[in-house]
Protein backbone atom coordinates (compact mmCIF):
# COMPACT_ATOMS: atom_id res chain seq x y z
CA UNK A 1 0.00 0.00 0.00
CA UNK A 2 2.66 2.58 0.76
CA UNK A 3 4.51 1.94 -2.49
CA UNK A 4 1.55 2.55 -4.25
CA UNK A 5 0.78 5.90 -1.98
CA UNK A 6 4.59 7.07 -2.39
CA UNK A 7 4.55 6.69 -6.82
CA UNK A 8 1.00 8.59 -6.72
CA UNK A 9 2.52 11.36 -4.46
CA UNK A 10 5.37 11.80 -6.87
CA UNK A 11 3.61 11.94 -9.52
CA UNK A 12 0.61 13.90 -8.06
CA UNK A 13 2.81 16.60 -6.53
CA UNK A 14 4.97 16.68 -10.19
CA UNK A 15 1.52 17.00 -12.67
CA UNK A 16 0.44 19.72 -10.57
CA UNK A 17 3.26 22.11 -9.98
CA UNK A 18 4.41 21.13 -13.65
CA UNK A 19 0.28 22.30 -14.66
CA UNK A 20 0.58 25.00 -12.24
CA UNK A 21 3.63 26.32 -13.77
CA UNK A 22 1.55 26.78 -17.31
CA UNK A 23 3.33 23.27 -18.42
CA UNK A 24 1.45 20.87 -20.99
CA UNK A 25 1.52 17.39 -19.50
CA UNK A 26 1.32 16.13 -23.17
CA UNK A 27 5.18 17.42 -23.54
CA UNK A 28 6.48 14.97 -21.07
CA UNK A 29 4.54 11.67 -22.91
CA UNK A 30 7.53 10.77 -24.59
CA UNK A 31 7.67 6.97 -25.53
CA UNK A 32 10.96 6.69 -27.60
CA UNK A 33 12.90 8.54 -24.59
CA UNK A 34 11.21 6.10 -22.36
CA UNK A 35 12.43 3.10 -24.51
CA UNK A 36 15.77 4.67 -24.38
CA UNK A 37 16.10 5.02 -21.10
CA UNK A 38 14.36 1.54 -19.86
CA UNK A 39 16.13 -0.33 -22.35
CA UNK A 40 19.24 0.29 -21.50
CA UNK A 41 18.89 0.18 -17.94
CA UNK A 42 17.52 -3.48 -18.47
CA UNK A 43 20.30 -4.44 -20.93
CA UNK A 44 22.33 -3.02 -18.26
CA UNK A 45 20.94 -5.14 -15.68
CA UNK A 46 21.22 -8.07 -17.71
CA UNK A 47 24.91 -7.35 -18.66
CA UNK A 48 25.97 -6.75 -14.64
CA UNK A 49 23.94 -9.62 -13.03
CA UNK A 50 23.75 -13.75 -13.76
CA UNK A 51 19.88 -14.60 -15.15
CA UNK A 52 18.93 -15.76 -11.53
CA UNK A 53 19.52 -12.00 -10.21
CA UNK A 54 17.82 -10.33 -13.36
CA UNK A 55 15.05 -12.92 -12.91
CA UNK A 56 15.23 -11.83 -9.32
CA UNK A 57 14.34 -8.41 -9.67
CA UNK A 58 11.65 -8.88 -12.28
CA UNK A 59 10.25 -11.00 -9.65
CA UNK A 60 10.47 -8.42 -6.60
CA UNK A 61 7.83 -6.24 -8.01
CA UNK A 62 5.35 -8.58 -6.24
CA UNK A 63 7.36 -8.88 -3.39
CA UNK A 64 6.76 -4.66 -3.26
CA UNK A 65 3.36 -5.05 -3.29
CA UNK A 66 2.77 -7.73 -1.25
CA UNK A 67 2.80 -6.84 3.21
CA UNK A 68 5.73 -8.14 4.91
CA UNK A 69 4.92 -11.42 7.13
CA UNK A 70 7.26 -10.57 9.40
CA UNK A 71 4.92 -8.83 12.11
CA UNK A 72 4.04 -9.22 15.76
CA UNK A 73 1.72 -12.35 15.21
CA UNK A 74 3.87 -14.14 13.48
CA UNK A 75 6.94 -13.77 16.14
CA UNK A 76 4.40 -14.67 18.74
CA UNK A 77 3.62 -17.83 16.98
CA UNK A 78 7.53 -18.42 16.30
CA UNK A 79 8.08 -18.08 19.65
CA UNK A 80 5.04 -20.74 20.50
CA UNK A 81 6.36 -23.15 18.29
CA UNK A 82 9.62 -23.30 19.55
CA UNK A 83 8.60 -23.21 23.52
CA UNK A 84 7.08 -26.44 22.24
CA UNK A 85 9.93 -28.02 21.48
CA UNK A 86 12.05 -26.96 23.62
CA UNK A 87 9.91 -28.35 26.59
CA UNK A 88 8.84 -31.78 24.53
CA UNK A 89 12.71 -32.14 24.61
CA UNK A 90 12.87 -30.91 27.70
CA UNK A 91 10.66 -33.29 29.72
CA UNK A 92 11.00 -36.28 27.17
CA UNK A 93 14.51 -36.15 26.00
CA UNK A 94 16.09 -35.10 22.57
CA UNK A 95 15.18 -37.88 21.03
CA UNK A 96 11.21 -37.00 21.58
CA UNK A 97 11.31 -34.72 18.56
CA UNK A 98 13.36 -37.23 16.07
CA UNK A 99 9.98 -37.62 14.71
CA UNK A 100 9.11 -34.19 14.26
CA UNK A 101 12.42 -33.03 12.74
CA UNK A 102 12.18 -35.97 10.02
CA UNK A 103 9.55 -35.03 8.99
CA UNK A 104 8.04 -31.22 9.97
CA UNK A 105 4.73 -32.06 7.49
CA UNK A 106 3.24 -34.55 9.67
CA UNK A 107 4.44 -33.32 13.04
CA UNK A 108 1.45 -32.17 15.05
CA UNK A 109 3.65 -29.73 16.69
CA UNK A 110 4.82 -28.05 13.65
CA UNK A 111 1.01 -28.28 11.84
CA UNK A 112 -0.20 -26.16 15.05
CA UNK A 113 2.06 -22.98 13.40
CA UNK A 114 0.97 -22.81 10.11
CA UNK A 115 1.91 -19.06 9.84
CA UNK A 116 5.29 -20.22 10.73
CA UNK A 117 6.01 -22.98 8.41
CA UNK A 118 4.63 -20.94 5.50
CA UNK A 119 7.82 -18.77 5.88
CA UNK A 120 10.24 -19.97 3.24
CA UNK A 121 13.04 -21.75 4.87
CA UNK A 122 11.69 -21.36 8.27
CA UNK A 123 11.05 -25.32 9.16
CA UNK A 124 14.05 -26.42 7.67
CA UNK A 125 16.34 -24.15 9.31
CA UNK A 126 14.80 -24.96 12.78
CA UNK A 127 14.60 -28.30 12.31
CA UNK A 128 18.63 -28.89 10.89
CA UNK A 129 20.13 -26.99 13.62
CA UNK A 130 17.87 -29.27 16.45
CA UNK A 131 18.85 -32.18 14.48
CA UNK A 132 22.81 -30.70 15.14
CA UNK A 133 21.57 -30.57 18.46
CA UNK A 134 20.32 -34.33 18.63
CA UNK A 135 23.22 -36.10 17.22
CA UNK A 136 26.18 -34.86 18.90
CA UNK A 137 27.67 -33.05 21.13
CA UNK A 138 28.15 -29.33 20.18
CA UNK A 139 29.14 -26.11 22.00
CA UNK A 140 26.73 -23.28 22.05
CA UNK A 141 29.64 -21.07 20.69
CA UNK A 142 30.10 -23.40 18.02
CA UNK A 143 26.85 -23.74 17.35
CA UNK A 144 26.33 -20.27 17.31
CA UNK A 145 29.26 -19.64 14.76
CA UNK A 146 27.51 -22.24 12.42
CA UNK A 147 24.24 -20.35 12.39
CA UNK A 148 26.42 -16.97 11.97
CA UNK A 149 27.59 -18.44 8.94
CA UNK A 150 24.34 -19.66 6.94
CA UNK A 151 22.92 -15.94 8.42
CA UNK A 152 25.36 -14.63 6.39
CA UNK A 153 25.32 -16.60 3.25
CA UNK A 154 21.83 -15.93 3.19
CA UNK A 155 21.84 -12.23 3.96
CA UNK A 156 24.65 -12.01 1.10
CA UNK A 157 21.93 -13.80 -1.13
CA UNK A 158 18.97 -11.90 -0.49
CA UNK A 159 21.24 -8.42 -0.65
CA UNK A 160 21.73 -9.27 -4.28
CA UNK A 161 18.50 -8.39 -6.16
CA UNK A 162 18.11 -5.09 -4.05
CA UNK A 163 21.89 -4.31 -4.76
CA UNK A 164 21.54 -4.42 -8.51
CA UNK A 165 18.73 -2.36 -8.80
CA UNK A 166 20.39 0.15 -6.82
CA UNK A 167 22.98 -0.48 -9.10
CA UNK A 168 20.83 0.44 -12.21
CA UNK A 169 18.82 3.43 -10.06
CA UNK A 170 22.90 5.04 -10.00
CA UNK A 171 22.88 4.65 -13.58
CA UNK A 172 19.76 5.53 -15.08
CA UNK A 173 20.20 10.12 -14.30
CA UNK A 174 23.45 8.92 -17.06
CA UNK A 175 20.79 6.79 -19.48
CA UNK A 176 18.74 9.91 -19.47
CA UNK A 177 21.99 12.04 -20.45
CA UNK A 178 22.01 9.64 -23.01
CA UNK A 179 18.46 9.94 -24.10
CA UNK A 180 18.84 14.10 -24.11
CA UNK A 181 21.91 13.71 -26.03
CA UNK A 182 20.23 11.76 -28.76
CA UNK A 183 17.58 14.13 -29.10
CA UNK A 184 20.05 17.00 -29.08
CA UNK A 185 21.51 14.96 -32.10
CA UNK A 186 17.67 15.10 -33.74
CA UNK A 187 17.22 18.88 -33.17
CA UNK A 188 20.40 19.61 -35.03
CA UNK A 189 19.79 17.88 -38.10
CA UNK A 190 16.76 20.18 -37.93
CA UNK A 191 17.78 23.28 -37.34
CA UNK A 192 17.13 25.19 -39.90
CA UNK A 193 13.39 24.03 -39.66
CA UNK A 194 10.82 27.02 -37.43
CA UNK A 195 11.65 27.78 -34.14
CA UNK A 196 8.35 25.70 -32.99
CA UNK A 197 10.00 22.84 -34.25
CA UNK A 198 13.37 23.09 -32.73
CA UNK A 199 11.35 23.80 -29.57
CA UNK A 200 10.09 20.77 -29.61
CA UNK A 201 12.45 18.62 -30.22
CA UNK A 202 14.38 20.50 -27.49
CA UNK A 203 12.19 19.49 -25.48
CA UNK A 204 11.60 16.05 -25.94
CA UNK A 205 15.88 15.69 -25.57
CA UNK A 206 15.34 17.28 -21.55
CA UNK A 207 12.75 14.97 -20.86
CA UNK A 208 14.84 11.90 -21.59
CA UNK A 209 17.37 13.84 -18.63
CA UNK A 210 14.02 14.68 -16.72
CA UNK A 211 12.71 10.97 -17.04
CA UNK A 212 16.11 9.53 -16.00
CA UNK A 213 16.76 11.54 -12.71
CA UNK A 214 13.16 10.78 -11.79
CA UNK A 215 13.32 7.27 -12.60
CA UNK A 216 16.54 6.82 -10.45
CA UNK A 217 15.60 9.05 -7.27
CA UNK A 218 11.71 8.50 -7.44
CA UNK A 219 11.26 4.68 -8.13
CA UNK A 220 14.27 2.82 -8.78
CA UNK A 221 16.60 3.97 -5.59
CA UNK A 222 13.61 3.61 -3.16
CA UNK A 223 12.85 -0.34 -4.31
CA UNK A 224 16.12 -1.22 -3.29
CA UNK A 225 15.84 0.57 0.18
CA UNK A 226 12.53 -1.20 0.75
CA UNK A 227 13.65 -4.25 0.06
CA UNK A 228 16.41 -3.95 1.80
CA UNK A 229 13.76 -3.11 4.79
CA UNK A 230 11.85 -5.97 3.69
CA UNK A 231 15.43 -8.77 4.27
CA UNK A 232 16.25 -7.31 7.59
CA UNK A 233 12.82 -7.91 8.52
CA UNK A 234 13.57 -11.40 7.50
CA UNK A 235 17.19 -11.71 8.93
CA UNK A 236 15.58 -10.79 12.27
CA UNK A 237 13.08 -13.21 12.13
CA UNK A 238 16.18 -16.07 11.87
CA UNK A 239 18.27 -14.12 14.29
CA UNK A 240 15.44 -14.83 16.78
CA UNK A 241 15.79 -18.38 16.10
CA UNK A 242 19.14 -18.56 16.55
CA UNK A 243 19.18 -16.74 20.31
CA UNK A 244 16.82 -19.22 21.27
CA UNK A 245 18.51 -22.76 20.26
CA UNK A 246 21.67 -20.91 21.56
CA UNK A 247 19.79 -20.48 25.13
CA UNK A 248 18.69 -23.95 25.00
CA UNK A 249 22.07 -25.67 24.25
CA UNK A 250 23.25 -24.01 27.23
CA UNK A 251 20.93 -25.39 29.71
CA UNK A 252 18.41 -22.45 29.67
CA UNK A 253 14.74 -23.45 30.70
CA UNK A 254 12.25 -23.14 27.81
CA UNK A 255 10.57 -19.77 28.67
CA UNK A 256 14.06 -18.40 29.60
CA UNK A 257 15.32 -19.89 25.83
CA UNK A 258 12.11 -18.47 24.56
CA UNK A 259 12.65 -14.66 26.51
CA UNK A 260 16.42 -14.54 24.44
CA UNK A 261 14.49 -15.16 21.36
CA UNK A 262 12.00 -12.76 22.18
CA UNK A 263 14.38 -9.69 22.74
CA UNK A 264 16.42 -9.95 19.53
CA UNK A 265 12.98 -8.79 17.46
CA UNK A 266 12.76 -5.01 16.86
CA UNK A 267 10.38 -3.36 19.57
CA UNK A 268 7.69 -2.79 16.70
CA UNK A 269 7.26 -6.14 15.94
CA UNK A 270 7.61 -7.62 19.07
CA UNK A 271 5.12 -9.56 21.42
CA UNK A 272 5.32 -8.49 25.31
CA UNK A 273 6.21 -11.34 28.20
CA UNK A 274 2.32 -11.83 28.75
CA UNK A 275 1.09 -11.91 25.49
CA UNK A 276 4.11 -15.27 24.75
CA UNK A 277 2.85 -16.42 28.06
CA UNK A 278 -0.64 -16.31 27.25
CA UNK A 279 -0.52 -17.88 23.84
CA UNK A 280 2.18 -20.78 25.52
CA UNK A 281 -0.87 -21.35 27.52
CA UNK A 282 -3.02 -22.12 24.74
CA UNK A 283 -1.01 -25.17 23.50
Amino acid sequence: MNVILGAAIILACLAIGFLASGGNLLALWQPYELLIIGGAAFGALMISNPMKITLGVLKSTGALLRRSPYNKQLHLELLALLFDLFTKMRREGMLAIESDIDDPASSPVFAKYEMVTRIPGAVEFITDYLRVMMIGSIAGHELEALIDAELEALHNEASQVPGAISRVADALPGFGIVAAVLGIVITMSHIGGPPEELGKHVGAALVGSFLGILAAYGFAGPTASLLEHKNRDEAKFFECIKAALIATLNGAAPQIAVEFGRKVLYPETRPTWAEVDERMRQR
